[in-house]
């Protein structure tokens, strides 16, 4: 009888996942191939190697390692992270095809959607994803998508697949799903239903606030598509980068572990607040998505929201005030960030509205790092007085 092999658990795959077996003195951290030329076989065109085409030695390890990490069949590494959204979704679209999407959508995906996609002649529809029945009801014979974000940037929303992917699946559809805010610690969309997992690799993944990348995950075929169109759209990584990326991927599990605990304790004692009116957080039980959230995560997610009492004023002066926390608009690394939607991702809206999307004046978006809780909290208590 055969014996089934135990699955390695999410820290050994992110530390070793994509290697193949090292032979003795071969160094234990892989090398960067800063080369832009790889020495060709005369006579075939078989094994071609070339940086713009995504298959160099340190774009392939972390592409098998981060289809590992969300359990699919292959993945790539690209530029950026809307390199990633806009490629995964040019191999599935042409013009004259429907996308299905949620509104709640960041910022940027957002613009690619309703401009750039509707000028290439595809036909783009936003759905109130908590809307009963509404996807069923606005779907087209020339629907060939469904996009979603989970969490939502920056509401930290949770949203149920279950609706999305069962429709899919009855229509001959892809899902895709941006799951950046959650990584695969706290979520695999494809344990799911979702077919195409894309992140933002800047974020989580590497951690470190230092590289810009995005990745794909889902089928060898549909991957292959993918890569086809970083190809051509010049939206393949730097070697270096995606060095950096595989040596923040060693860490993913416990920093996002980390970030997990700091984000519920912040959120727990924000509650509290008089200052507050709001705190955006799934894993808090009285959240709209708490059930949602811990039926299908494994962790709450190192992101949350704080609606301050006295809107943008408000929020100007407790960011002016923080001394730990560090202004600036990324998210997902080991240092603490804050940073205003209507100032960034949402800066195009008026502020009526980002208000409708759930995002008034006074709303400040926290990403967790790895600092010791107790003075994150310290430093939001004395910015808050």
């Amino acid at each position: 009888m055969t014996r089934k092999t135990r699955p390695q658990g999410v820290s050994t795959v992110a530390v070793h996942g994509g290697h193949e077996k090292r032979d003795a003195d071969t160094p234990v951290v892989e090398p960067i191939y800063q080369s832009v030329n790889f020495v060709q076989e005369i006579g075939t065109a078989e094994g071609l190697r070339y940086p713009r085409y995504g298959n160099v030695p340190n774009a392939e390890i972390v592409a098998r390692r981060v289809a590992l990490l969300e359990g699919a069949e292959a993945g790539i590494v690209l530029a950026s992270g809307m390199g990633a959204t806009a490629c995964a979704l040019l191999a599935l679209l042409r013009p004259g095809d429907h996308l299905l999407a949620s509104s709640w959508v960041y910022g940027g995906t957002h613009r690619l959607f309703t401009q750039e996609f509707e000028a290439m002649g595809i036909g783009v529809t936003l759905v109130d994803p908590t809307e009963s029945r509404g996807w069923r009801r606005r779907l087209r014979k020339e629907t060939r998508a469904i996009f979603v974000e989970t969490p939502v940037n920056p509401t930290c929303r949770v949203l149920d697949l279950r609706g999305a992917s069962h429709l899919t699946k009855e229509n001959g559809l892809a899902l895709v799903v941006d799951s950046t805010f959650a990584s695969p610690v706290n979520f695999r969309p494809l344990e799911h239903g979702a077919d195409v997992v894309i992140h933002s690799g800047t974020k989580y993944l590497n951690g470190h606030h230092d590289v810009m990348a995005g990745v794909v995950a889902g089928t060898a075929p549909y991957i292959e598509e993918v890569r086809q169109k970083m190809m051509v759209w010049g939206q393949a990584p730097d070697p270096f980068a995606v060095w950096l990326l595989d040596r923040g991927l060693k860490t993913l599990d416990v920093r996002v572990r980390r970030q997990n605990e700091n984000a519920a304790r912040i959120a727990a004692w924000a509650e509290g607040r008089k200052e507050i009116r709001h705190v955006h957080y799934a894993g808090l039980p009285d959240h709209q998505d708490h059930e949602v959230a811990r039926t299908t995560l494994d962790g709450f997610g190192g992101m949350l929201a704080l609606e301050l009492l006295g809107g943008a004023k408000a929020a100007d002066r407790f960011v002016r005030r923080l001394k730990v926390w560090i202004h600036a608009p990324s998210l997902g690394g080991v240092e603490s960030l804050v940073s205003e939607p209507r100032f960034t991702s949402h800066a195009h809206l008026s502020a009526e509205q980002r208000a409708k999307a759930g995002i008034p004046d006074g709303f400040v978006r926290l990403s967790v790092g790895i600092e010791d809780a107790d003075d994150l909290i310290a430093d939001l208590e004395q910015a808050l007085r």
